[in-house]
């Protein structure tokens, strides 16, 4: 076996950000066209509802649209059914033309929920189905709130659902139901063929369809990667399945294999398509971003440290004791660097951005240019979450930790 190419760290770096799209902003009128290109190219856009500035999904966007507004995420969800809303890695918002795709996940959901969530959830559910169902085929979209009936309300936390919600749940997870829209952050649910259009709602292309697909839609997302982040991107197809893929696609000519070389100058075996090498990744822009905690480009923790030197994990899942920045902090990314991380919240009763702190990384000086950088990102995010002004604390700019 020959020696395997090496992918230096700044081409490294360069490459996924070019693949998630953080090469460059979209600056001037955008249009929802422009938001669907988007979110089609980066496969999926993770939806969450921590809304400390404004929620995930519309940072992600944001990032990369200046101009982008979240109506233009309504629009297509919910008016042009050019997206839908369904699992990946966790809830996120996915190109229509991908739904026959989800057909394996939905299949794979039947077995796998039913049993876990067996032992995991109030059994209960299972008698319920058939009759969430009837009920939303009779009388139309619901949300979990209304098909409680007169149950008690559950008392064991965020994921101790009634059995309506996990009926509910269940049905939407294995395909029966869509999204119909939100309200609030409330999911309303409706029978899935009064919401797929008809051209993406009756193809099914087989399993081994949608294992290539998915591998091939991975990999080119993420420029290069090992089997098990390509298996990870979607989280619909199994780590072995992921590992033949590449195995036969390294066969047939249709894959490399390339060194990564990491922050610190470890070497990670990885996968890439043979013109890879051939590329010369442009430059991304100098302009300083305040990213989501959920950007795609994040996800993966362990592939941040390892490519931008980066250890980030969000703060609101680490135990009071343990946690360093506060409760939730997100990533300032520069160039091809990851500068720091700011806490920062959106106080709309008073329309300010309360700044708390901002953390440098170590090695980033912040410098008169570098604040200014900041300073304008900060005002652009706080007129993006509907704020008039941005108010700095006391002692905000800190040393690294």
């Amino acid at each position: 076996m020959g020696v395997r190419p090496i992918l230096t760290n700044a081409t490294a770096r360069r490459v996924f950000l070019q693949r998630h799209l953080l090469d460059e902003v979209q600056t001037g009128p955008v249009t929802a066209a422009d938001v669907a290109s988007v979110v089609t190219r980066l496969g999926f856009v993770q939806v969450d509802s921590i809304n400390t500035v404004a929620r995930a999904h519309h940072m992600i966007l944001r990032s990369r649209l200046s101009g982008y507004r979240s109506e233009h995420l309504r629009h297509l969800l919910e008016d042009r059914r050019a997206l839908f809303e369904h699992w990946t890695h966790d809830a996120s918002v996915i190109p229509t033309e991908f739904f026959p795709h989800w057909r394996l996940r939905f299949d794979r959901a039947r077995e796998s929920l039913a049993e876990r969530w067996r032992s995991w959830r109030d059994p209960a559910y299972l008698d319920r189905l058939e009759g969430v169902l009837r009920r939303i085929e009779a009388d139309g979209p619901v949300t979990a709130a209304e098909t409680g009936g007169d149950a008690p309300k559950a008392k064991g936390g965020w994921w101790d659902w009634h059995p309506d919600k996990t009926a509910l749940e269940y049905l939407w997870r294995t395909g029966a139901l869509a999204v119909s829209r939100r309200e609030g952050f409330q999911k309303v649910y409706d029978l899935t063929e009064r919401v797929i259009p008809p051209p993406h709602l009756h193809h099914d292309p087989g399993c081994d369809a949608t294992i290539d697909w998915a591998c091939n839609a991975a990999l080119d997302r993420l420029g290069f990667a090992t089997s098990g982040e390509i298996a990870a991107f979607w989280a619909s197809v199994t780590p072995a399945e992921a590992r033949d893929w590449c195995a036969a696609a390294l066969d047939r000519g249709a894959l490399i294999e390339v060194d990564v070389e990491g922050a610190d100058g470890a070497r990670r075996r990885s996968f890439a398509r043979p013109d890879l090498l051939d590329e010369t990744p442009p430059e991304p822009t100098g302009r300083l971003r305040i990213l989501s905690p959920f950007d795609p480009a994040l996800r993966d923790r362990n592939r941040a440290e390892r490519l931008f030197g980066f250890f980030y994990r969000i703060e609101v899942f680490v135990p009071e004791p343990q946690r360093v920045y506060g409760y939730y902090v997100f990533p300032v990314l520069e160039g091809d660097r990851l500068v720091g991380r700011i806490d920062a919240k959106a106080d709309r009763q008073a329309s300010s951005l309360a700044v708390r702190a901002f953390w440098p990384e170590r090695g980033v000086a912040m410098g008169a240019g570098r604040c200014r950088r900041l300073e304008a990102e900060l005002d652009r995010l706080a007129r993006f979450s509907g704020c008039d002004r941005v108010d700095f604390a006391p002692g905000w700019l800190r040393d690294p930790l």
